[in-house]
């Protein structure tokens, strides 16, 4: 009977202390579903906050890109003028030699282009060009003087240059007309031919004349700059006066090594150019030939060359 007690006694208390372990075991797993649940729902939260302030970011960059674009997009399409940038880009305008002149002064010197043989007017290229300037400004043109000489070479005109009376007169120019070279190199046609008839152009004849009088040319612009540094100087160069009896245009060569020459100096002073002349009779050498010595311009011819001077002069 002890024994049968007894035996009941534990079963019981086994039963109370299994029932009791339950009760702590849920407790326990409560607790802890509670606190992952608990972790979770903050993280939850967290990632919800990241993400909304990631999301509001984005819109205002998207906006602010859109609206930069499209402002962009208006000045290119729509371009408005600057008011402020027109008026700092603008620079006064500097008068020519011409504007600032009540009157014009043309002072010439060189050889028989310059005194206007073969001009059955008179009036050569110098005449011709005083006309044309009068007219193109409106305002009064002087030829004060034509110091020019037929047959002039390089030489005589650089001793003309050291007289007293040639310097005054260069002094009072505002423009100064010359032309020289063409005696030194053509020598009126001495030597530049042979054969039975002389109808064979020889431009040997011609190509050891170049360097001697470039040599001059060179003297003779110190000269003019020294007594007028402030007239503009135009020189009148050389065309090839015996092309259409020069079939491998030989001749043609020599004439451009010496205006070539001629630039190279003048290029070092500003107020200084060189009028080119050789494609005025180079297509059409007879018409604008005077017939009487095929070697200067006639009325033509002259009138070609001070178009040409004119148009620079603009």
């Amino acid at each position: 009977m002890l024994y049968y007690l007894s035996r009941t006694h534990d079963r019981m208390l086994h039963t109370a202390f299994m029932q009791r372990l339950q009760i702590y075991s849920r407790s326990y797993t409560l607790r802890v579903n509670y606190a992952i649940y608990s972790q979770e729902g903050t993280t939850l939260r967290s990632s919800r906050f990241i993400w909304g302030a990631i999301g509001l970011t984005a819109s205002i960059t998207t906006i602010v890109f859109a609206v930069g674009f499209a402002y962009a997009a208006n000045q290119i399409w729509f371009p408005k003028a600057s008011g402020t940038l027109q008026l700092a880009t603008e620079a006064p305008k500097k008068e020519t030699m011409i504007e600032s002149k009540a009157k014009l002064q043309i002072v010439a010197l060189g050889d028989s282009l310059t005194a206007g043989t073969g001009d059955n007017t008179g009036k050569g290229y110098v005449g011709r060009v005083r006309e044309k300037l009068e007219q193109e400004t409106g305002k009064p043109v002087f030829v004060l003087n034509n110091l020019a000489i037929p047959g002039y070479k390089s030489d005589q005109l650089l001793a003309d240059l050291s007289l007293k009376k040639t310097q005054d007169a260069l002094a009072q120019a505002d423009i100064i007309l010359l032309t020289i070279g063409g005696n030194d190199i053509f020598a009126g046609g001495e030597g530049l031919f042979q054969g039975e008839n002389q109808t064979e152009f020889n431009p040997e004849a011609a190509v050891g004349r170049v360097a001697p009088a470039l040599d001059k040319m060179d003297k003779i612009l110190q000269a003019i700059n020294k007594a007028n540094s402030k007239a503009t100087v135009l020189y009148v160069g050389l065309y090839h006066p015996f092309l259409d009896l020069d079939p491998k245009r030989e001749g043609s060569l020599i004439v451009q090594r010496w205006n070539n020459g001629v630039f190279e100096m003048m290029n070092r002073y500003p107020q200084m150019v060189i009028v080119p002349t050789y494609d005025l009779f180079e297509q059409n050498l007879i018409k604008y030939l005077s017939s009487g010595d095929h070697f200067h311009p006639n009325g033509d011819g002259y009138e070609r060359i001070a178009d040409r001077i004119i148009q620079i002069l603009k």
